[in-house]
């Protein structure tokens, strides 16, 4: 099914806009209210539950997807259009955290990035990549956890005092127990088996307050796509990414023993609750001397996540001019000092 979001003004397709937080005609700028936007306005277009292509409405043009995409746009006339049958049942995400980074935002702030890079190379134009950025929601979870942290140890605290002609080394023992809970809250993965995970975790956080009820016309105008990895197939990147938080608080609880021998220790993750949404970025992909590489910008705060191609010239002469500033400034201290200038 393909969701076609119409002006009520003029018939025109509407996209949602960062900028008003609406759904927004390019053609006569008539706003409509996401909550209150009226569902006669949007034109279906029903097909076959596998397929990856639909017709589209507006033009009678073929939108080609794969199976995980659930909003993009017609190519024929950029119409933004959504996949509603792919944003059903269990598919269908609970909330979403709009883009609050408008596409024109986006890019200068890519190029502004892009030029504090002094290493990269001359030939690489990167300004008519960054006209092409796409807007993306990408599927996360998020998780509320449980953790149920025991320790039972044996600490010793040595002290050392002097008594007539002697040093007296005192070593007193400790039965150390620890028994607490830890809770934490919304903790993310993306579930989408396109996006590197390393690039995700970097382009966090986002923050929370944003997140509204999910709604099909937050995607006009941008590519999103469903989730390949479910509650449970996340759960273990879960627990690795929360356990070292666990592990240090424990740590820290017990600081200040010259030694710490454990007889048993037990850090237990569970998982409360968690929640299928969809999180915002603008994403740069492109090929440079046969490398692929990708800048990702988080769509709500505007950080950026990536490595730009580095010339080894302008490393080499980058390094080369450290040598030099160091060889000076070692015969100006030597000439101070009294020494001999090389």
């Amino acid at each position: 099914m393909l969701l076609h979001y119409k002006c009520p003004s003029c018939g025109g397709n509407m996209a949602f806009d960062v900028d008003t937080g609406t759904l927004l005609c390019p053609n006569c700028h008539h706003e409509e209210n996401i909550e209150t936007y009226n569902d006669e306005y949007i034109e279906q277009n029903f097909d076959g539950e596998d397929t990856v292509e639909y017709r589209c409405d507006n033009c009678g043009g073929t939108v080609i997807t794969d199976a995980d995409t659930t909003a993009t746009s017609c190519s024929f006339c950029g119409s933004g259009v959504v996949m509603g049958d792919r944003l059903a049942g269990k598919l269908a995400p609970v909330k979403i955290i709009p883009f609050t980074v408008s596409k024109t935002e986006a890019q200068e702030q890519f190029k502004k990035w892009c030029k504090n890079g002094r290493f990269i190379p001359n030939s690489f134009k990167l300004n008519s990549r960054i006209e092409n950025i796409t807007g993306m929601y990408v599927p996360y979870f998020i998780y509320d956890l449980h953790s149920k942290v025991t320790l039972d140890a044996v600490g010793t605290k040595v002290s050392s005092y002097r008594k007539g002609d002697y040093i007296y080394t005192e070593t007193k023992f400790y039965q150390v127990s620890r028994d607490f809970d830890l809770f934490y809250n919304k903790v993310p993965a993306d579930a989408s088996e396109k996006m590197q995970d390393e690039i995700m975790n970097k382009v966090e956080p986002y923050h929370y307050e944003d997140l509204k009820i999910f709604k099909t016309p937050y995607l006009a105008g941008y590519l999103a796509e469903k989730y390949n990895y479910d509650a449970k197939d996340l759960f273990n990147r879960i627990k690795t990414k929360v356990f070292p938080f666990a592990d240090n608080y424990l740590r820290k609880s017990v600081a200040g023993y010259a030694t710490l021998t454990n007889k048993d220790e037990s850090i237990q993750i569970q998982e409360k609750n968690s929640m299928y949404v969809l999180f915002p970025i603008w994403i740069v992909s492109y090929d440079y001397e046969d490398q692929k590489h990708t800048l990702v910008m988080n769509g709500q705060t505007g950080k950026i996540v990536g490595k730009t191609p580095l010339s080894i010239g302008k490393v080499a002469l980058w390094l080369g001019g450290i040598s030099a500033a160091s060889f000076t400034i070692i015969k100006i201290f030597s000439g101070i000092s009294g020494g001999v200038w090389w």
